[in-house]
């Protein structure tokens, strides 16, 4: 049976500092990742969403963009069904668009 041992075996070869540039590295690679979310956890936002839109009341959106996670208030102006998009206007009066693939976490204000 072959058991590989990964870095382990190539860690005195290594300079220290490669190996702290190493650890970082993946560090780093499994903070940028979206989190997957469950038929469950995404019902529940789309139940939270139609009731926000129809009620008018705002939502707390928390969205996945460029490895990092995002957080804004705002009301549901509109679900564009075409590309996807939550059409919403922020606390400025501003419209924002969010894609409903990058969201992550829905909740009433």
């Amino acid at each position: 049976m072959i058991r590989d041992r990964g870095n382990i075996k190539w860690t005195s070869m290594m300079l220290p500092e490669h190996v702290k540039e190493l650890r970082d590295w993946k560090e780093e690679e499994k903070r940028n990742q979206m989190p997957v979310l469950d038929e469950q956890k995404i019902e529940e936002m789309n139940e939270v969403i139609c009731e926000a839109m129809e009620f008018h009341w705002p939502l707390r959106l928390h969205y996945f963009k460029n490895g990092e996670t995002h957080v804004f208030t705002g009301y549901v102006h509109y679900i564009e069904p075409l590309t996807k998009e939550l059409r919403i206007i922020d606390h400025k009066n501003q419209k924002r668009n969010v894609k409903l693939l990058n969201l992550i976490h829905v909740e009433l204000e």
